[in-house]
């Protein structure tokens, strides 16, 4: 059987799900993009290309390997972009949720199925129908569960909202040892300069007692306050909005030591290292022009905590 166990976004990592890109698909409509950033690919004639984004995938399963980190990959499927596996499910304690995504994203969920089957089965949990939640927004904190959301008016009007207030209260009644703290974030179809599509694009804990935060990515500021006042302001480093657009904050922890970055955040992984952090950097710009990055690419299942 496979053994779950995910408390916090950054004790020592031992088993990971990381996204493939192999046979992506054809670049998609403008009508059929997710995301903003995407959108102003499509346009520019600047989508990613296949090899590309599988030679940054490349680049990030050899820095695992580099730390001893088990790495499993979703089963092909054919013209399906399977690159970002946080979003279809994530871990909190030692249970598996299978989230509720896109219907046009329903799909990827099946190329992890083989992972699913060496879980026991009480320890999988379904989103339901009328909840919407996506692993991107959701992160564990050693007993605080820090989620992004929409209210329904905003919900229903972006497509870039993915998870709703029903599935706040359903992470809310299934976890109810965390202490739960909703996020409303600001979202937009079109301008990705204004879009926070997931939680960890305007914020994510770092080490054992910091975090990478955009203010501007919240909705409201009293979130920010409460972040500022929880962390410390000395221990939030902050990014601005040219940051949040090309992804700053959505770097991924290996350890509380070592940081996954992409290698052009130059200001980004000058202040990590004057703060010690060890930064791995890697090229990732490609994979980021769908509006994801290196957190958006993996889906932790195992963390070693003493």
């Amino acid at each position: 059987m496979l053994t779950l166990h995910v408390k916090n976004e950054t004790a020592p990592l031992e088993a990971v799900v990381l996204g493939i890109a192999k046979s992506p698909g054809p670049i998609p409509t403008i009508e059929e993009a997710y995301d903003p950033k995407s959108k102003e690919h499509i346009r520019a004639g600047t989508y990613p290309l296949e090899a590309d984004m599988m030679k940054e995938l490349q680049a990030f399963e050899a820095v695992f390997e580099k730390y001893g980190v088990k790495v499993y990959r979703p089963e092909l499927l054919e013209d399906i972009n399977q690159i970002f596996s946080r979003d279809i499910a994530f871990v909190i304690d030692d249970i598996l949720v299978l989230a509720n995504v896109l219907d046009d994203r329903s799909e990827e969920i099946k190329a992890i199925r083989y992972l699913v089957d060496e879980v026991a089965p009480e320890k999988v949990l379904e989103v339901p129908a009328d909840a919407r939640v996506e692993g991107g927004d959701v992160m564990p904190w050693n007993g605080k569960l820090f989620v992004g959301y929409s209210n329904s008016e905003d919900f229903a009007r972006y497509k870039v909202a993915r998870t709703n207030e029903a599935g706040l209260d359903f992470l809310r009644q299934q976890f109810p040892q965390w202490e739960l703290h909703g996020f409303e974030l600001i979202k937009s179809d079109e301008d990705p300069y204004r879009n926070a599509l997931h939680l960890d694009c305007c914020f994510q804990p770092i080490g054992r007692d910091q975090a990478i935060i955009f203010p501007g990515g919240f909705k409201h500021q009293e979130d920010v306050d409460f972040l500022k006042e929880f962390f410390g302001r000395d221990r939030l480093l902050e990014i601005d909005r040219e940051e949040m657009y090309h992804m700053c904050s959505n770097v991924f922890s290996i350890s509380p030591e070592v940081i996954v970055s992409e290698n052009r955040f130059e200001r980004l992984n000058s202040r990590l290292r004057e703060r010690g952090f060890t930064v791995e950097s890697i090229p990732y710009h490609e994979i980021g022009k769908q509006e994801g990055l290196l957190r958006c690419s993996t889906m932790p299942l195992r963390r070693k905590y003493e």
